[in-house]
């Protein structure tokens, strides 16, 4: 197969990559169903797995261990849907209401503007800049966030196996690899990467979401704890997942108060991404797993066109992923270079 390889010119190997890529997306866009609860269950796995060797490392039997683990992610489950799934249904509910205030918001805006002499389509505007759409585009995104939650059960007997075979999996490729040191060595070097990077990104998106629900709470907005799990989730998305976030909040804000509390919501949450962001993450996470601002806006236009919203929010985790394995091969950190 390889001489085969080898004999064709650089365009036809080129061209067999690219047919095969075309291939692979087109795969994984048709079983989007299956691969979503898979890819949020390895996200959960490589968060939980950590605390699952240190316990054992403490001498704690490794089902003890696996039962404290697992108890863990139930409560913690438990939790963010009593306290999410209530305001995502009443958000859903109420949300034609919301999308109807902002357009006679936006209409009233466009009297003033042709009152003080301004002119322009207003037509056009209210096409192009309609914030109503934008609160649509934030309530599908928490309808698919509901729909994870009904997943909730095949996610959690997913992350249980994977935690078992994580368990295991050294030792098996101990007793089956070709040569078992050096494959040991860049499956740990990937994997620990992996889990500092989601470990440290974890903590920091649960210190965001905080800060927001408690900013928010000050302010009276509605749906705190909604927008605060937003914040988190969206936190894995560098240099724009923040805006995205924010902009629902933002705009509910309008809706309930007028302009002076929209504009300390936005002061909020730019106080806190920035300090969460420019200072506190950089300090823990240093910049060796960073990526170019393009590759995380195309990674997110990829991964959310395959995968919806949830590709969304897994896209830089996945992409940081391809990144380390990339530059584990001596053959490929060119392109891992490319990424950075």
């Amino acid at each position: 197969m390889n001489e085969h390889l080898q004999q064709l010119t650089p365009t036809s190997r080129f061209l067999l990559s690219a047919a095969a890529f075309v291939v692979v997306v087109a795969g994984m866009k048709a079983a989007d169903t299956l691969l979503i609860p898979f890819l949020l269950s390895l996200f959960i796995a490589v968060i939980a797995a950590p605390p699952l060797f240190f316990l054992k490392r403490r001498g704690v039997p490794g089902s003890l261990a696996m039962i404290l683990v697992v108890g863990t992610i139930i409560v913690i489950g438990i939790l963010i849907a009593w306290l999410v799934g209530g305001s995502l249904n009443d958000f859903t509910s109420n949300l034609p209401k919301y999308q109807e205030s902002l357009k006679q918001q936006s209409t009233a805006f466009v009297n003033w503007l042709s009152g003080l002499g301004v002119e322009f389509n207003a037509q056009a505007l209210t096409t192009y800049f309609d914030p109503a759409k934008a609160m649509g585009m934030a309530g599908k995104l928490m309808s698919s966030l509901g729909n994870v939650l009904t997943q909730a059960f095949l996610i959690l007997i997913t992350v249980i196996f994977m935690l078992f075979e994580a368990s295991a999996f050294q030792e098996k490729l101990k007793n089956h690899a070709e040569s078992p040191e050096r494959s040991l060595a860049r499956v740990e070097a990937i994997t620990s990467s992996i889990k500092q990077y989601m470990v440290i990104k974890t903590s920091t998106s649960l210190l965001t979401a905080l800060l927001i629900m408690g900013w928010l709470w000050m302010l009276d907005v509605d749906y705190p704890v909604l927008w605060g799990m937003l914040a988190f989730l969206f936190n894995y998305v560098p240099n724009i997942g923040s805006i995205i976030a924010a902009v629902p909040a933002v705009l509910l804000a309008l809706i309930q108060f007028g302009p002076e509390a929209t504009l300390w919501t936005a002061v909020g949450y730019l106080v806190v991404n920035s300090i969460v962001g420019n200072v506190i993450e950089p300090r823990f996470m240093g910049k060796g797993l960073g990526l170019s601002p393009l590759i995380v806006f195309v990674s997110l236009v990829f991964w959310g066109w395959i995968l919806g919203p949830v590709g969304m929010f897994l896209s830089v985790p996945l992409t940081i992923t391809m990144k380390i394995f990339l530059d584990s091969n001596r053959d490929t950190r060119g392109l891992a270079a490319m990424l950075g």
